[in-house]
């Protein structure tokens, strides 16, 4: 069996990695399509001491055991007999397979025997170039992370999350990979969480857009768009509230897959998820404040409107009343056989009509 060393330093630095950040900003992530059958296996290589070596699927896990490092393969959607028979090879539970499989799984931390499980939801915000009552703006994904002590094993779910720029970011970083398996998934947890931010950015833009529009001197009726705001961002807090618990787990937990070293790694991943959670939070309750906001400006607009339409139809009663009664068709009734009869109610209707519409202008009313 022969397999291909790429090296990415010549060296291991004894000290601490470093860390992830900073990354590039203004980077577009890559989209991969849906797979429609083929290979499941995106990536395959085994680490030893930070080093890249290609190795083909099959003899990965041995030639991982045998040089004392760890694979890691990733999975791009595949099917139950696909994920089962890697299952096999690797000593993969068939709970978490199942898991895995189907997806759709809420963000979770599982110990199997010697392994651990750990689920993270993706999130993408979606561009679009005016908000409407039926944007899309929050599509949400699923990474399946499987950490052994000699393997790495990602099933990526959805359009987007790619992980190939990530595991080549990470192969930059060999002292970061020589703390093994849970290196991998600490720079998955921060990829996701780093894209929670980013999502979390763009939709409070589009909370404040919303927001200028319902308190602009404009008439407007923003209801539907907030709603839908709402409805998109339920989706984010999906992903990034019950990730807290697994982080803190990592964290907090003694774990001989998670080396002393990498906790604080995960510290640091549990900072900005906590950020993104207040953050996502406050949009949250802020978009609740808008759309009362927004109804109460329609009900004062509705009220508006009915109090112009009433003293229209008061000052229209008046002119209306004297008129009926001067039609009534009786023979002693006041000023009837007088010249300046017919005038004289003409002008009283006019300086009561001025009389109720300068009464409804100083209110307000008109």
């Amino acid at each position: 069996m022969t397999y291909t060393r790429r090296t990415t330093s010549t060296t291991t630095p004894a000290a601490l990695p470093q860390t992830l950040r900073p990354r590039p900003a203004n980077v577009p992530r890559e989209v991969t399509a849906p797979r429609d059958g083929g290979d499941p296996v995106v990536d395959c290589a085994v680490y030893v001491r930070g080093e890249r070596l290609d190795v083909a699927p099959p003899d990965a896990l041995r030639v991982a055991r045998e040089q004392g490092g760890f694979v890691w393969l990733g999975l791009f959607e595949p099917s139950e007999a696909e994920l089962t028979a890697i299952g096999e090879h690797y000593g993969l539970h068939p709970l978490a397979v199942e898991d895995a499989v189907y997806a759709h799984q809420r963000p979770k931390l599982e110990r199997y025997d010697e392994a651990m499980f750990m689920v993270l939801k993706t999130a993408q915000y979606v561009e679009h170039e005016q908000l409407t009552a039926t944007s899309e703006v929050v599509i949400t994904g699923e990474i399946m992370v499987f950490v052994g002590a000699d393997h790495v094993i990602t099933v990526r779910h959805g359009t987007h999350g790619e992980l190939g720029r990530l595991r080549t970011q990470l192969e930059g970083q060999p002292d970061l990979l020589c703390n093994g398996p849970s290196a991998v998934l600490y720079a998955i947890a921060d990829h996701v969480v780093d894209d929670f931010l980013e999502v979390a950015n763009a939709v409070e833009e589009d909370v404040e857009e919303v927001e200028t529009s319902v308190f602009s001197p404009a008439r407007t009726d923003d209801s539907g768009r907030i709603y839908q705001l709402k409805r998109e961002l339920m989706q984010l807090r999906r992903a990034v509230l019950p990730l807290e618990l697994p982080l803190s787990t990592l964290v907090d937990r003694p774990n001989d897959l998670v080396p002393e070293a990498m906790r604080s790694y995960f510290r640091d991943v549990q900072d900005h998820a906590l950020r993104v959670r207040d953050q996502v939070t406050g949009l949250d309750e802020l978009l609740t404040s808008i759309l009362q906001a927004s109804l109460a400006r329609t009900s004062l607009a509705d009220n508006e409107d009915m109090r112009k339409i009433s003293a229209w139809a008061g000052i229209i009663a008046l002119p209306t009343a004297i008129a009926g009664i001067y039609g009534m068709n009786f023979d002693n009734m006041p000023e009837l056989d007088e010249p300046w009869g017919y005038p004289a109610a003409l002008l009283v209707m006019l300086g009561s009509c001025l009389a109720l519409y300068r009464g409804f202008k100083r209110t307000g009313w008109l």
